[in-house]
């Protein structure tokens, strides 16, 4: 029996006026089951289903709850003192070593493109060639039709740079751990990690549902004493490292770590978001500055949104890993849409740049190394960096933090105030980003400015609104 296209309008009008009254069809309050999102309701004047307003809400939901706890009165309070928010305020032109924010120009150190390669005219020529020839998006997934040049070229430049097989961009770093991790872990399997890794990370290990354990960070020791403990027990085993940590600024101990994995059979990933372009005579990252071949890793995995002046993510290693990531691993080519060209074309002209003007690494590293010195000269707590191009000044408690990075905005600085549970309570901190367009005279600056800032949120601590006091009980 065929029904035509009337008859079946009726039939669906029939079975919405069937189940107005009591709600949505598929187990609306009405009908005992669970809360419906929108409930078909008949309108009899017209004939036609007619949808009713939302009956269930995320408000209650422990992350939205979270999100008003933290950040809802001191959002208010900014706004009774007419003071602009640190959080998510645009930035009026290229995010470099200084920047236009709030209507005011502002020496900046939130930013991690540490190149200052996003706005190298070479990069963005590249970056709208791109959008002339190919458009703003391949409008597609790379295996089917979504393939563009660019893109085989800009893994080959990768692979190279690394002395690995193969290699595959990606279209978000986040979502390259994450995916990349998911894809090579299982439940029999067990994840080591430093204490101290990335969030991206700790996802692809909940993505995997695989075993996950910390050791002390950066301490091969530490990992040598759960690795003799529990490696037996489980499949595969994975070391989880970055390259420099990003909210401390040290360096990984990476010979170390990987002579305790070889010991154990545990394969290696390391995530150079903040490591490529900073760490190196050349800027080529934690390989080049320990001159390590390129099989001493099993998967190089990098961003190319921080030094590189774009954005996406990588990963390098063997052909047939490579092959799986790009033919089986969700996320990462599989089922999510192709780079945008432009964002691929200037990641691939930014590595040609850093080849052409080494005087961009040497400057960066030079800046990093003074700011650190001073820093510390200046009685600051840095905590465990090492004078790359991130430096925490450590303030314990969230609001001089907090309240450290209104006040500087104030005082025509940018730097970003982390507190819990990005890092651990008590250890909250103002993270400065060094660029290599940055002078000693804007570092010295800062310096002094800050130091005036923490001392005069010091002297009236007492006096200071309880904006944090549950975040910080």
């Amino acid at each position: 029996m065929t029904i035509d296209q009337n008859e079946a309008r009726e039939l669906a009008r029939a079975l919405l006026a069937k189940h107005g009254d009591g709600g949505a069809a598929n187990g609306g309050a009405g009908t005992g089951g669970g809360p419906s999102v929108v409930a078909g309701q008949a309108d009899t004047a017209n004939g036609h289903g007619k949808a009713e307003r939302a009956t269930t809400s995320f408000r209650d939901h422990p992350g939205v709850l979270e999100a008003e706890r933290r950040f809802g009165r001191f959002d208010k309070w900014l706004e009774q003192m007419e003071l602009p928010n640190p959080y998510y305020l645009p930035h009026e032109g290229v995010n470099g070593a200084v920047t236009r924010m709030a209507n005011r120009d502002v020496v900046n150190f939130s930013s991690f493109g540490y190149l200052d390669l996003a706005a190298s005219p070479r990069v963005r020529q590249a970056a709208k060639a791109a959008i002339d020839r190919y458009g703003t998006s391949a409008a597609a997934v790379r295996i089917v039709a979504g393939e563009l040049p660019l893109y085989g070229e800009l893994e080959q430049e990768i692979a190279d740079t690394y002395d690995t097989e193969a290699a595959i961009i990606t279209a978000s770093g986040y979502l390259t751990n994450a995916a990349a991790i998911g894809f090579l872990l299982g439940k029999t399997d067990l994840a080591i990690c430093d204490s101290l890794i990335h969030n991206s990370m700790v996802a692809g290990t909940e993505w995997a549902r695989c075993k996950r354990v910390t050791f002390r960070h950066n301490d091969p020791e530490s990992l040598e004493a759960i690795l003799k403990m529990s490696r037996r027990s489980f499949d595969r085993a994975l070391v989880l490292v970055e390259g420099v940590y990003s909210m401390d600024g040290d360096v990984v101990r990476l010979p170390e770590i990987i002579e305790v994995a070889r010991k154990y059979h545990c394969s290696i990933m390391i995530d150079e978001a903040h490591s490529f372009g900073v760490l190196g005579a050349r800027g080529l990252g934690v390989r080049e500055l320990f001159d390590l071949p390129g099989d001493a890793v099993d998967v190089w995995m990098g961003t190319l949104s921080k030094a590189i002046g774009s954005v996406g993510g990588y990963l390098a290693g063997n052909r047939e890993l490579v092959d799986g990531f790009k033919y089986v691993a969700g996320g990462l080519s599989m089922y999510t849409a192709a780079p945008a060209p432009a964002a691929v074309a200037a990641a691939l002209e930014s590595l040609a740049v850093l080849r052409d003007e080494p005087e961009r690494v040497a400057a960066l590293q030079r800046n990093a190394r003074y700011f650190h010195r001073r820093a510390r000269e200046s009685g600051f707590d840095t905590g465990t960096s090492e004078g790359t191009p991130i430096t925490p000044i450590i303030t314990g408690a969230d609001e001089p933090a907090v309240l450290g990075a209104v006040a500087m905005l104030q005082r025509d600085f940018s730097v970003n105030a982390i507190s819990h549970p990005t890092v651990p309570a008590g250890r909250a901190r103002l993270r400065f980003f060094v660029n290599c367009r940055h002078t000693e005279e804007q570092l010295d600056r800062a310096l002094v400015t800050l130091r005036d800032v923490l001392d005069g949120l010091a002297a009236t601590a007492g006096q200071q609104s309880t904006l944090f006091q549950e975040e910080t009980s």
